[in-house]
C-alpha cells in the first residue's frame, strides 16, 4: 500500500488504479497523462509487462468520458535490446492508441536514446498524422537543431529544462542560467515558426509568464504540464487560461520515484509533509 505522502505523486501500482486517479485529476479540470514508472528494462518479460500495461491503459483510456494521455519512456518498452524491437513495441502501442483516440507522448531519457526517440517519433507521428508526442530537453546542445527538424512533423513537443541524467563533458550546458537562457530560445523559436501542439513543461513561473508572453505576441496556442502533487493550486489557477496536462506517475516502482524527487527537490519534499499534516 503507497502511504499518503507518497500517494501525493503517485497514482496507484496498477492500471486502474491510474485511470481512478486520472478521473479525479480531470474532474479538477486538469488532464492526466499517465506513465508507469520504469526505464532501461534489461528483461524481455519486463518489456512486455510494460508494454501490455501501457495497451491496458489505451483501451481504458478510450472507453473513459475524459481526455487522456499516456507517456513512454523508450527503454521501458524495448530499446534496450536495440531499435528493431523499441520500434516492434511501439508501433504496436501507438498503432492502438491511434484506433482509440488516445495521445501518446515518448520522454525523452539520456543523450544516447536521443535519436532513436525522435526517430521513432517522426516516423508515427507522419504515420498517423499526429496523435503522438516528443520530449526535447533544453540543456543538451543539439536540441535547437532537433526542433528545427522536428518543425514540419504533424505531432506535438514538450520542453523541458533538462533530465536528471549524467551528461559527457560538451554534450550539455551545465550552468543553471545557460539552461534557462537555452529554454527560451526553444520557446521563442517555435512560437516564431508558428508551432502547432507547443507544450512548456515546467514549474518555473518566470517560463509560464514568457510562454504566455510569446503566445499573446504571436497569437499562438500552447499548453502547460506539470507533475502531479506539485504547485497543485498553480495547475488548477492556469488552468483557467490554458490547457493544463498533469504527468501522472504509477506502477510498483513507485519508492524509486519519490525518493529520487525528493533527493532532486527539497521544496518538493517540503511541500509533501506540509501536504500531509495539514490532511490530518
Amino acid at each position: 500500500m503507497i502511504p499518503p505522502i507518497a500517494n501525493q505523486f503517485v497514482a496507484g501500482e496498477t492500471p486502474e488504479g491510474a485511470v481512478s486517479r486520472a478521473r479525479q485529476i480531470a474532474g479538477r479540470g486538469l488532464n492526466p497523462m499517465v506513465n508507469r514508472l520504469g526505464s532501461h528494462e534489461d528483461e524481455w518479460a519486463a518489456v512486455e509487462t510494460s508494454a501490455g500495461e501501457y495497451r491496458r491503459l489505451v483501451d481504458l483510456f478510450g472507453e473513459a468520458s475524459f481526455d487522456a494521455a499516456v507517456t513512454i519512456k523508450p527503454t521501458q518498452v524495448g530499446l534496450e535490446f536495440g531499435e528493431d524491437a523499441f520500434r516492434e513495441t511501439v508501433d504496436r502501442i501507438v498503432d492502438r492508441a491511434s484506433d482509440r483516440g488516445v495521445f501518446v507522448w515518448f520522454d525523452m531519457e539520456e543523450h544516447g536514446a536521443v535519436d532513436a526517440t525522435l526517430d521513432a517519433y517522426e516516423t508515427l507521428a507522419r504515420k498517423h498524422g499526429g496523435g503522438v508526442g516528443v520530449c526535447l530537453q533544453a540543456d543538451l546542445k543539439r536540441t535547437r537543431r532537433d526542433a528545427e527538424r522536428l518543425a514540419d512533423v504533424p505531432g506535438k513537443i514538450r520542453y523541458v529544462k533538462g533530465g536528471a541524467y549524467d551528461r559527457p563533458d560538451g554534450v550539455a550546458f551545465e550552468r543553471g542560467a545557460r539552461i534557462d537562457r537555452a529554454y527560451r530560445d526553444l520557446l521563442a523559436d517555435a512560437f516564431d515558426r508558428g508551432d502547432d501542439g507547443i507544450a512548456v513543461t515546467t514549474h518555473d513561473p518566470r517560463m509560464i509568464e514568457y510562454a504566455r508572453t510569446l503566445s499573446d505576441r504571436h497569437g499562438a496556442d500552447y499548453e502547460v504540464q506539470m507533475l502531479m502533487g506539485v504547485r497543485e493550486n498553480a495547475q488548477r489557477a492556469l488552468a483557467d487560461e490554458v490547457p493544463v496536462w498533469q504527468y501522472v506517475p504509477y506502477g510498483p516502482r513507485w519508492k524509486r520515484w519519490v525518493m529520487n524527487r525528493t533527493k532532486n527537490d527539497v521544496r518538493f519534499a517540503a511541500r509533501a509533509v506540509a501536504g500531509a499534516v495539514a490532511g490530518r
